[in-house]
């Protein structure tokens, strides 16, 4: 029998889960390989330069450039806080005196007598990367960071916004096809993790974030709710940065999609467990998946799990999505891999996957209209 490949959606109840977590430059790591961490842990920190502040003395002051160190109340390498008097001249008898105050707090980081400028820095920035994950340290990047393993619910989504966020997965929607309203959320889902059914409105979103809610994992959402939500029409831009105080993870697609059974399955049996969700999405090279993790305490061995989750193609019963037009979204089972290509109503000379659809109808489309579901 024929088989085939397509990079596809991982919707798995037990997997083993590797995350790098890196800093933006050199810096600290806090652990040590073997180290169980939580999703909380800071287990890489570092200090990004304070923003630089020039200041012009000489012409504040009135001299000539190599002249300022004259009037200099500081030098190079000093603390200073925001109002401390950095260069004053004498005045006459006393009085007309000219006084510049340090207009940040920070450090001197130069005094120039061939521009007459002094150069201010804020404070460092301190930058601090979490696990993101419950897991165990599997490896060190000496001054950059480290890989976590969990052993995981792993499942991947269509789209998403909002960055990571961890917090206790609730079930709200009582039906994988059941829409996420505003009055579904209410004051106990604030710091939670809320799993809806087969739609999100806008409003749901906006009482969402006006709750405290961390996260929303749901099959579908309208892109002109979506729009009202944020603001802007989001385009094909890369996501995840977006600063709504909230994270969304649609699991299906576009519109009112159904979540997929097996999703909301894992999801329901997942309730109450630590979860951590990230709506970063990028659809072009280098794909970016939004995801849902949820570590497990009790599973198999790491060799067991690896083994598991390998992946062995597109084979007769394995699970796939349609990605295009006219049945987007829709979930289906391979019942045939033709092994001689077909022209198809382009024109083109392709592959095809003959395939059932969950309501009983067989299509036949080219494969790259099809990825797998990783189970």
């Amino acid at each position: 029998m024929a088989s085939a490949y397509t990079p596809g959606l991982k919707i798995v109840s037990k997997t083993l889960v590797e995350k790098d977590r890196k800093l933006p430059l050199k810096g600290e790591v806090n652990v040590k390989k073997g180290d169980k961490v939580t999703a909380e842990t800071v287990v890489a920190s570092t200090n990004l330069p304070g923003n630089v502040y020039p200041l012009n003395l000489a012409g504040q002051l009135g001299c000539e450039a190599n002249e300022i160190s004259i009037y200099l109340k500081v030098k190079e390498g000093d603390t200073i806080k925001k109002g401390d008097i950095l260069a004053e001249t004498g005045g006459f008898f006393g009085f007309f005196k000219t006084t510049i105050e340090a207009p940040i707090t920070g450090s001197v980081e130069s005094l120039s007598t061939a521009t007459g400028q002094a150069i201010l820095r804020e404070p460092p920035i301190p930058v601090e990367v979490h696990a993101y994950i419950d897991g165990v340290v599997d490896d060190i990047y000496p001054e950059e960071g480290v890989k976590i393993n969990s052993l995981a619910t792993y499942i991947q989504g269509i789209f998403g916004i909002g960055g990571e966020v961890i917090g206790e997965l609730v079930m709200v929607s009582p039906s994988p096809d059941a829409v996420l309203d505003e009055d579904d959320i209410k004051i106990e889902h604030k710091g939670k993790i809320i799993v809806g059914g087969s739609l999100v409105t806008a409003k749901a979103l906006n009482r969402a974030v006006e709750v405290g809610v961390k996260g929303v994992i749901v099959g579908g959402y309208d892109a002109e709710d979506l729009k009202e939500f944020l603001g802007y029409d989001l385009g094909v831009a890369i996501t995840g940065t977006e600063e709504k105080g909230i994270t969304l993870v649609v699991t299906e697609g576009f519109g009112k999609i159904q979540m997929a059974k097996k999703t909301y399955e894992l999801l329901k049996q997942s309730v109450g467990m630590k979860t951590s969700i990230n709506g970063a999405t990028q659809i072009r090279a280098g794909v970016i998946r939004p995801e849902v993790v949820i570590p497990l305490t009790n599973t198999k061995s790491t060799k067991e799990i690896e083994n598991l989750s390998k992946n062995t193609g597109m084979n007769v019963g394995s699970p796939v999505r349609i990605i295009r037009e006219p049945h987007f979204g829709e979930v289906a089972t391979v019942v045939e891999l033709p092994e001689q290509p077909v022209i198809i109503a382009t024109e083109a000379k392709v592959r095809v996957v003959k395939i059932k659809t969950n309501s009983g109808e067989e299509i036949t489309l080219p494969r790259a209209n099809v990825e797998i579901i990783e189970e």
